[in-house]
Order: C-alpha cells, then sequence, then structure tokens
C-alpha cells in the first residue's frame, strides 16, 4: 500500500458516496482526507501536512481535513485547509445540499 492509501481515504469514499446518493456534485477544486471512526468522529491521519502539499501542487484549492491535523504552518499558499471533527461537518463544507 502506498503512503496516500489505506484509512485515510475514508473520508473521501464517504464523500463520493453522498455526493451520488444526494445527486449533488463535491464542490469544485476540494480535497478531502481523513479516518471516519464508528460515531461519525473524524480522525487524524499521518502525514497530513504532505497530503495538503500534494493536493495543492495537484491544483486543489481547498482540502478538507481532520481537524487534529490542521496546522495553520503546514498550510501552502494557494490553499484554503477547513478542519472537520464529524461526517456531517465534512459533508457541510463539501457537497452543496
Amino acid at each position: 500500500m502506498d503512503q496516500f492509501g489505506g484509512i485515510a481515504a475514508d473520508l473521501g469514499v464517504l464523500t463520493a458516496v453522498a455526493s451520488s446518493i444526494r445527486n449533488r456534485p463535491i464542490q469544485e477544486g476540494t480535497a478531502v482526507f481523513g479516518e471516519i471512526g464508528l460515531a461519525g468522529e473524524v480522525r487524524g491521519v499521518s502525514q497530513a501536512a504532505l497530503r495538503v502539499r500534494e493536493a495543492a501542487q495537484m491544483g486543489f484549492s481547498r482540502c478538507i481535513a481532520p481537524h487534529g491535523n490542521c496546522a495553520p504552518d503546514d498550510v501552502p499558499s494557494g490553499i484554503e485547509l477547513i478542519g472537520v471533527k464529524t461526517v456531517s461537518e465534512a459533508l457541510d463544507q463539501t457537497i452543496a445540499w
């Protein structure tokens, strides 16, 4: 498994499924990562700063990430980092309901 696989994809997969079910697009330019707990909490993941930098290099303008992984000094210019604590918060930030 590469450094960007595994549990860090949980929140991205859930967001894609919710987007499809609701027939609403994910906001343009948004990258998403994080682990989801059984109670709907969004947990921090390893190498968060690297993930945010990679998203910025790929042209994303927003990044939805676990609140615990959001350090202001890790944010490259040109990308907005939005920390979320729950799945509900993440969906509110990614999908136009």
